[in-house]
């Protein structure tokens, strides 16, 4: 990767960063009539089609690398949610997605060296024995290079971009802009309160000291774990979280290359991981996409990243366990009455207790068969069942609520949803659910013998 002295830090304004945004559309609708005109006189007009989408996908991959902030996390979501799309849509675009993982537009080196000189002192590099200044990971917020600490330990340096907190307040704002148009669609949701929780959560991830408190919670936690590995914290700044060096395989090559055994393995690791830290650490790790996960030669899985956690510190939500017993258990009356009494539909609201239950019921069929085996098709489904408009069945997701406190949580079922089915696991997802929350299994499960 190639360094450029031409930046400093990630574009901070509005204005600029809605113009480079707008610079996609612009740029598909000038490659379209181009190609447009090739078919006019005799090109395949398949291969011109897979040619504007490479094309596209080079330049998605550029803006939303440089811009860096919510616009680059919402390219990382993408690349979780690209099994959703038809394949000959996703195809050229998800090896583009997912090199905004680990692999965005890096900092000129001045600039790095900058912030460690700011953040650690002039004498920075009395910390480390060895310093690469070549970036082992780029990502939306902050970009990882590989060092030796004096001590002769491998950590990861998180570097901070200059401008990040003021790039994600710009990109929050640029949201808020249009969520009465989101309310016309969906007028079950108050947007306000979701989009205050977001801000709130979102500003958390620049802060690499809270971020240091969440990541040491979980390394104590998990330590000696047999089945979840958390990178011990070396040092935190502001700006700076020197961690120790996990070594591992890439989960986004576990996706595009691994054996069904180590899809399998990674899928029902990641559900352990979600399914346990809340009792344990009283927190809920809140940015699951590929970059963020490995796969260590021990089978653990390596965890990274804990700038977005949820606070949980009673565990796992009860009104979210009693809807999930009542879903399962196909009690449609009991589940409204919690939809309403838990604030995921509105007073003003009124909706068929049955719809609402045939909405829900094949979102939670992983934990309702012994076996289940997630998949790009399944998502592709599901997806058509709760988007389209003209669906009965999508018009009640558009009148359901979703309270604040529920957001990350939200996001983190829908995030490992997506990883499951790019990974195509297949597993007991339902026994290992319920040996975590006993309490959410319905009357008719007989639980498996020891």
């Amino acid at each position: 990767m190639a360094n450029s002295d031409n930046t400093t830090e990630i574009p901070k304004s509005g204005k600029v960063r809605g113009a480079k945004l707008a610079s996609l559309p612009l740029s598909l609708a000038g490659r379209s009539a181009v190609g447009f005109g090739r078919q006019l006189i005799g090109q395949s007009g398949s291969l011109v089609f897979q040619e504007i989408q490479e094309k596209t996908a080079e330049q998605v991959f550029k803006v939303l690398g440089e811009l860096k902030g919510g616009a680059m996390k919402f390219g990382q979501a993408l690349s979780v949610f690209e099994a959703a799309l038809p394949e000959e849509i996703a195809k050229p675009y998800r090896e583009t997605l997912t090199k905004l993982q680990e692999a965005a537009p890096p900092l000129p080196t001045r600039v790095v060296h900058s912030v460690l000189a700011k953040e650690l002192g002039e004498d920075w590099r009395d910390n480390f024995s060895q310093f690469t200044d070549k970036p082992a990971a780029s990502a939306s917020i902050g970009q990882v290079h590989k060092a030796k600490w004096k001590d002769g330990r491998d950590v990861a340096v998180k570097i901070q971009y200059p401008g990040a907190a003021e790039a994600l307040i710009s990109d929050l704002n640029q949201i808020q802009r249009f969520s009465k148009i989101f309310q016309l669609f969906m007028p079950g949701l108050e947007m306000g309160p979701v989009l205050n929780e977001l801000r709130a959560r979102i500003m958390e991830e620049v802060d690499y000291r809270y971020e240091a408190m969440a990541q040491e919670t979980y390394a104590k936690v998990y330590e000696k774990d047999p089945d979840i590995a958390i990178p011990k914290v070396v040092l935190a700044a502001d700006r700076v979280l020197v961690s120790e060096w996990l070594e591992g395989k890439p989960l986004s090559k576990v996706i595009a290359e691994g054996t069904q055994a180590e899809r399998n393995n990674a899928g029902i690791k990641i559900a352990r991981f979600h399914f346990t830290s809340p009792d344990r650490a009283g927190l809920l790790h809140a940015d699951p996409h590929p970059g963020n996960f490995r796969i260590l030669t021990d089978g653990r899985l390596g965890v990274l990243d804990f700038g977005a956690c949820n606070r949980l510190p009673n565990g796992f939500p009860e009104p979210m366990k009693r809807l999930l017993k009542n879903a399962l258990e196909g009690d449609a009356i009991a589940l409204y009455e919690g939809f309403k009494e838990d604030g995921f539909v509105l007073e003003d609201v009124e909706v068929d207790p049955n719809l609402v239950l045939d909405f829900l019921l094949p979102l939670v069929e992983p934990l309702r068969t012994p076996t289940f085996k997630y998949s790009r098709e399944w998502l592709r489904d599901q997806s058509a069942r709760v988007g389209d408009p003209r669906n009965p069945t999508a018009k009640i997701g558009f009148q359901l609520n979703l309270p604040p406190e529920y957001v990350l949580i939200h996001r983190v079922t829908l995030g490992t949803t997506g990883i499951f089915c790019q990974l195509r696991a297949e597993g007991n997802f339902r026994d290992e659910a319920l040996s975590w929350f006993p309490e959410i299994a319905p009357s008719t499960y007989s639980s498996p013998s020891k």
